[in-house]
């Protein structure tokens, strides 16, 4: 009897055991059909807090921000501890860690770029970091500060902010207006903009302002209201935003050197009270967006299709939405003009925020969700 009860103890244990080490069922992937293919929507990872950028490292691991101010990897659908290094970011209302950049010779030099809301004297504010990666993947070592905003000010909303690396290794950070309007008409302060630093963050030969005479050196461009996406075309080296509206009036740009684009002087959709912003849709001396959504879709990053898995999409634009919980698919018609061709996952996922093309073609996409996740999009089987 008393070796029955220690062979089932035993038994008991290494069942524990056994149990202990098996990581939760990964959630079934889905088959969901578009316009033009089927694709398969894969969970990578739950239990995000907020995720709102992702990247792929060389090693096929992800490397994901949570706005709290955590950063993870993500491997074989496990995720890790944070990151050592992260600076203490100001984690309230829409603030938090926001877009992670890596630099083009990380697999050389480690080094990675992140954007966060910061406090200080007068409030918050949008700040640029540049550090490096430990080998270990453990930690952040060398964090140094390259870009804070001018003037801080007090409220939580409307950071921007992407970071968009073009060819010279130089970085085009988007900023918000922080919710005070005027101010992205202002050329000497840097909210409503978008700004163009160096690596080290030095200001670029080419910036249409470095002497800073007629507004601050780093503006690229500027009467931008809250432009949380910003990325390049990686065939055509064009650069384009995806900007908040008010109500109505979410738009996409192509911000070049020292235009103005409008905000909010000019705008395709109104004050939440329902009244009109500014003088109307067009002034001499400002920009048209190249599209514009009428109602907002509230628009969470863009990317410009470039890869082999969806031949179909080459050189469309997919816009990630948080109000409306999709995908929006965008490409140009025969004159030339960007058109709206579909919407995809709608209320599917929940919030879609962030959205990458990876080295293999797929799409990944982050769920700004308190329990948020990582998704992977790819071709469906036939």
């Amino acid at each position: 009897m008393r070796r029955d009860r220690t062979a089932f103890s035993i038994a008991l244990t290494a069942c524990v055991l056994l149990s202990a080490t098996i990581a939760p069922a990964a959630e079934p992937a889905q088959t969901i059909k578009t316009q033009k293919v089927a694709v398969k929507v894969e969970t990578l990872a739950t239990g995000l807090d907020h995720p709102w950028a992702v990247k792929v490292l060389p090693d096929g691991a992800y490397l994901v921000t949570e706005r709290p101010g955590r950063m993870r990897l993500v491997r074989d659908g496990k995720v890790s501890a944070p990151i050592a290094g992260v600076p203490k970011v100001y984690a309230r209302g829409q603030g938090g860690l926001l877009d992670v950049a890596l630099d083009p010779n990380f697999s050389g030099n480690r080094t990675l770029y992140f954007t966060a809301s910061m406090a200080g004297d007068g409030g918050s504010g949008t700040a640029v970091f540049r550090a490096k990666l430990s080998a270990d993947e453990k930690q952040l070592t060398g964090v140094k500060r390259i870009f804070l905003m001018n003037t801080l000010s007090r409220g939580n909303i409307q950071y921007g902010s992407r970071i968009a690396i073009a060819r010279d290794g130089s970085l085009f950070v988007s900023l918000g207006d922080r919710g005070q309007q005027d101010r992205a008409q202002n050329f000497h302060d840097d909210a409503g903009s978008i700004i163009h630093i160096d690596a080290n963050g030095s200001i670029p030969a080419n910036n249409p302002f470095k002497d800073g005479k007629r507004a601050l050196p780093e503006i690229w461009s500027k009467g931008h209201r809250n432009p949380q996406g910003i990325t390049f075309d990686s065939a055509t080296n064009k650069l384009y935003t995806a900007e908040h509206g008010a109500r109505g009036g979410d738009e996409i740009n192509a911000p070049e050197a020292g235009r103005n684009y409008g905000w909010p002087v000019i705008s395709y959709g109104v004050n939440y009270s329902g009244t009109k912003i500014g003088i109307g849709t067009a002034k001499a001396g400002m920009e048209q967006p190249l599209f514009y959504w009428d109602p907002s879709i509230a628009p969470g990053a863009i990317a410009v299709y470039r890869g082999r898995m969806f031949p179909e999409w080459n050189g469309d634009l997919l816009v990630t939405a948080l109000k409306f919980q999709l995908l929006s698919r965008l490409d140009r018609d025969e004159n030339g003009r960007i058109v709206e061709r579909e919407r995809m996952f709608a209320d599917k996922f929940g919030r879609l925020r962030d959205i990458t093309v990876a080295p293999d073609g797929a799409l990944l996409i982050t769920t700004d969700e308190a329990d948020g996740a990582l998704l992977r999009i790819s071709r469906a089987a036939n």
